[in-house]
């Protein structure tokens, strides 16, 4: 069974859709442990429209409020440990998506999605998306995770080849490139499914 961690380099990256072709690709079992705001078309209900072969399990946390998981669960009085953090039981492939990038905290306590990472001790997918600044932040990314001994299986970059930062970033860090997802005015079932038989051989 293979089991993923996606991640990305900020917010507003692609993330979700991301998790969904991977999920797709994969005909995982899909699960994102907090979902804070938008509780209405939350990304667990995204990746259930998008999707033709994906199981998705509830998220263990749903804030109320659109913001970072510390503030969101203060203001909903929700207590978050890391012990909240249990790897679910299932019987196929795992994909779990984090939430923003992996600094965001998720209490008050200074707990961050890359401690759950740690703890779950599972390859990680950073995706990355292009925008003046990106380099950094996908360079620092590498370089926490890689500090905190988690394992990373790759990049996934979404939007138009851009070769002069995709070709820095994969030589300081030394990973290899997974896929390039390009963008479209709507992300649609079929274009997730199209993605999906694009990358499954790299997975």
């Amino acid at each position: 069974m293979k089991q993923y961690v996606i991640t990305g380099i900020g917010t507003e990256v692609g993330k979700t859709v991301v998790s969904a072709i991977v999920s797709e690709a994969l005909k995982a079992t899909y699960w994102k442990p907090v979902q804070a705001g938008e509780l209405e078309n939350t990304d667990s209900k995204k990746i259930e429209r998008l999707t033709s072969n994906v199981r998705v399990l509830p998220e263990a946390f749903k804030l109320n409020e659109p913001m970072s998981p510390h503030a969101a669960a203060e203001i909903d009085r929700v207590e978050i440990t890391l012990d909240s953090f249990i790897l679910p039981s299932v019987e196929s492939n795992l994909v779990i998506e984090g939430a923003g990038g992996i600094l965001v905290p998720i209490n008050m306590e200074g707990l961050l999605y890359a401690d759950v990472f740690s703890h779950w001790n599972l390859p990680v997918i950073i995706v990355s998306r292009h925008y003046l600044g990106s380099i950094n932040h996908s360079l620092m990314t590498a370089e926490v995770l890689k500090t905190r001994g988690i394992k990373i299986a790759g990049w996934i970059f979404v939007g138009e080849e851009t070769n002069s930062s995709e070709s820095i970033i994969l030589k300081v860090t030394g990973l290899p490139m997974i896929a390039r997802i390009p963008l479209v005015d709507e992300v649609t079932k079929e274009f997730i499914a199209e993605q999906a038989s694009k990358i499954a051989s790299k997975l």
